[in-house]
C-alpha cells in the first residue's frame, strides 16, 4: 500500500510586488521522500522552501502537511512550523559557545544525560565528533554549516528544509557528509527537500527532482528519467558540457546529449565532426568538435589529434 502523500504543495502565484518569483508550481511527496530542486540562481529555489516553511505569506496557493494547512506569517508570533527545520545558507550559531552547546540548544534540560547522547548521535552524522568541545567561533565555514545541519535535526524534525546545504564544505568531505546525512534521514523517515545546483549530486540521493525554470516547476520525476530525456538546452545545462544536435542529424527532433552518449564509429554517419580540444578528466578524455557550426562533446579513452575528422553515432538508441 502506498504511503499517505504527507505534502501538497499548490502555488497559483507568488511575487515580490511586481515581481513574479513562482506560478503554478504543484507537487506532493510521500513520508519519507528525498526531493532536490534544480534551477538557476535567482530562480526561485529559496522562495519555495520559505513558503513552504511559512515564512512567507502565500494569498494565492495552499501548503497542507498531513492534510493541515501549514500556517504563514500572518498566523505565527515566530513564523515557521514547528514540526520543519529550515537550514538556508544565512545560519546562525552562537559563537561563543561549543558546538555541542549549540546543537543542545533546543533539547530539553531535564534529562541531560539524554540530551548529550543526542549531541553525540548528531556529530557522528555529520562527521564533527572530534570538535564536541571546540568554540564554534573557531570553526571553517564548512563545519559551521555542519553544525546548522546537526542542530536542525536535534528535535527530531518531520521534515527538512536545506538550502545549499554543502555549499561551504570542501569536496573531498561532501561526499562522505551527504552520505551520512541523507542515509540517516531514510532512517528515520525524515522528509526532505534540498535546494541545489549540483544535478549529479542531486541524481545520488533524490527520490524525485524538481526542476525549477521561467518561474514555473518544467519537471517533477524521478532522477533516471529525467537524466534520461533532458529535452532543452536549460535541462542539459545542469549536466554540463552538452550537444545541441540538429533534427534529421540523428533523430527526427533534436536532440540534447550529453558527452557519455555519443561514441566514435567506424561506420559513416551524418555527425561528421572536426576535432578542436582534448580535457583530461582523469577515466577518460573529454573530447570536443565542430559540425556545421554546433560544439559536440563526446567522451574518449585517448586524446585525438587536432583536426582529425571521425564519425559519431548514438552509444545507446535514445532517439
Amino acid at each position: 500500500m502506498a504511503e499517505k502523500k504527507v505534502l501538497e504543495v499548490n502555488i497559483k502565484h507568488f511575487a515580490y510586488q511586481e515581481d513574479v518569483v513562482l506560478r503554478d508550481v504543484n507537487f506532493s511527496l510521500d513520508q519519507g521522500d528525498h526531493l532536490a530542486i534544480l534551477g538557476e540562481s535567482g530562480g526561485g529555489k529559496s522562495t519555495l522552501l520559505h513558503l513552504i516553511f511559512g515564512l512567507l505569506p502565500l494569498p494565492k496557493g495552499q501548503i497542507f502537511w498531513l492534510g493541515q494547512e501549514v500556517p504563514g506569517p500572518e498566523s505565527l508570533l515566530i513564523p515557521g512550523a514547528p514540526f520543519m527545520k529550515l537550514v538556508d545558507q544565512e545560519f546562525t550559531l552562537m559563537p561563543m559557545t561549543t558546538v555541542a552547546e549549540n546543537i543542545a540548544t533546543d533539547l530539553p534540560r531535564f534529562d541531560l544525560k539524554a540530551s548529550e547522547q543526542r549531541v553525540d548521535e548528531l556529530l557522528e552524522v555529520v562527521g564533527l565528533s572530534a570538535m564536541k568541545h571546540t568554540k564554534t567561533r573557531l570553526l571553517s565555514g564548512g563545519q559551521r554549516q555542519r553544525i546548522a545541519l546537526a542542530k536542525a535535526l536535534a528535535t527530531e524534525p518531520e521534515i527538512l528544509l536545506l538550502d545549499e546545504p554543502f555549499s561551504q564544505i570542501d569536496l573531498p568531505r561532501r561526499a562522505d557528509l551527504r552520505r551520512r546525512l541523507f542515509g540517516y534521514l531514510k532512517e528515520q523517515g525524515i522528509t526532505c527537500l534540498t535546494a541545489t545546483h549540483d544535478a549529479y549530486e542531486a541524481l545520488g540521493y533524490a527520490d524525485q527532482i524538481a526542476v525549477l525554470g521561467e518561474h514555473t516547476l518544467l519537471r517533477f520525476e524521478a532522477p533516471q528519467l529525467l537524466f534520461q530525456s533532458l529535452n532543452s538546452p536549460y535541462l542539459a545545462g545542469f549536466f554540463g558540457a552538452f550537444s545541441k544536435i540538429p533534427k534529421g542529424v540523428l533523430s527526427p527532433k533534436e536532440l540534447y546529449l550529453l558527452p557519455h552518449q555519443l561514441k566514435l564509429t567506424r561506420l559513416k554517419s551524418p555527425l561528421h565532426v572536426e576535432i578542436k580540444n582534448n580535457v583530461f578528466q582523469g577515466t577518460h578524455y573529454l573530447v570536443s568538435g565542430e559540425f556545421n557550426g554546433h560544439t559536440i562533446y563526446f567522451n574518449c579513452h585517448k586524446p585525438l589529434n587536432v583536426g582529425r575528422s571521425c564519425y559519431l553515432a548514438l552509444l545507446n538508441n535514445i532517439a
